[in-house]
């Protein structure tokens, strides 16, 4: 979610993939509710719970920023992105909507109860900023929720591609190029990752849960619910 240089207004973004006759958001928002509804149980939703959302969209698509539309206090919701969605400030009163770059956020130590981000570490560029990014959405909260498509699901989410995305990135990226997706052959658009490679940038003397969601049978989307147990602990101790 670093900057790119490129603005977007409401209703047009570029990391959005095709809709291909509707079916994509269809199947993408029944995905995202059963996200939700996980993500509850780990931490269910209470009035004076604070929450970020890191990476929310110009996009007005049904599946975008289901966060919003799902969590019933929206008045505790801080929304960051670097597209303009100010509009969400009108659509769910009481939130406050931030642009900001999720890899320098504008924020203090532990300032949220829960920290969330869906479906945007792809899109922050090299390992090394997404490292950077996961360490920064955990320094702002006492917990924190990561999801992210499954490299190893056999359709590439972004392209609608089968299988290229197993290639070497070098290689993939090429395949890309010659099929005229020249923006998600940009590593700083988009850059999949396996489970073991998010894993990697969590530190170790954190909780983490695992998630697995599946489609057709292949685990098509990952989810990290990532738990401060220090902070969390103080929370619960005020």
């Amino acid at each position: 979610m670093s900057k790119k240089g490129k603005s977007s207004q409401p209703g047009q973004s570029l990391y959005v993939q095709p809709n291909l006759g509707g079916v994509i958001s269809k199947v993408s928002w029944h995905a995202r509710q059963k996200m939700f509804a996980s993500l509850t149980q780990f931490s269910p939703p209470t009035p004076a719970m604070t929450v970020l959302d890191v990476g929310v969209t110009s996009d007005l698509r049904e599946d975008s920023n289901f966060f919003e539309k799902l969590y019933p206090y929206p008045q505790n919701i801080t929304a960051v992105g670097v597209e303009d969605a100010a509009f969400l400030e009108q659509e769910f009163p009481g939130l406050t909507y931030v642009k900001a770059d999720g890899l320098s956020l504008p924020f203090a130590d532990k300032s949220f109860d829960l920290v969330v981000s869906f479906a945007v570490i792809e899109h922050v560029g090299s390992r090394e900023q997404q490292a950077a990014f996961v360490k920064e959405l955990l320094r702002v909260g006492k917990a924190c929720c990561i999801t992210t498509p499954n490299r190893w699901y056999p359709i590439e989410f972004h392209s609608i591609l089968p299988l290229v995305h197993w290639l070497p990135p070098h290689w993939f990226r090429r395949v890309l190029k010659l099929l005229g997706k020249s923006f998600w052959a940009e590593e700083k658009n988009l850059n999949i990752l396996s489970e073991q490679e998010v894993l990697e940038m969590i530190p170790a003397d954190l909780q983490v849960y695992k998630k697995h969601f599946k489609l057709l049978g292949w685990v098509s989307n990952l989810v990290f619910y990532i738990v401060d147990q220090e902070a969390t602990h103080e929370r619960t101790s005020n």
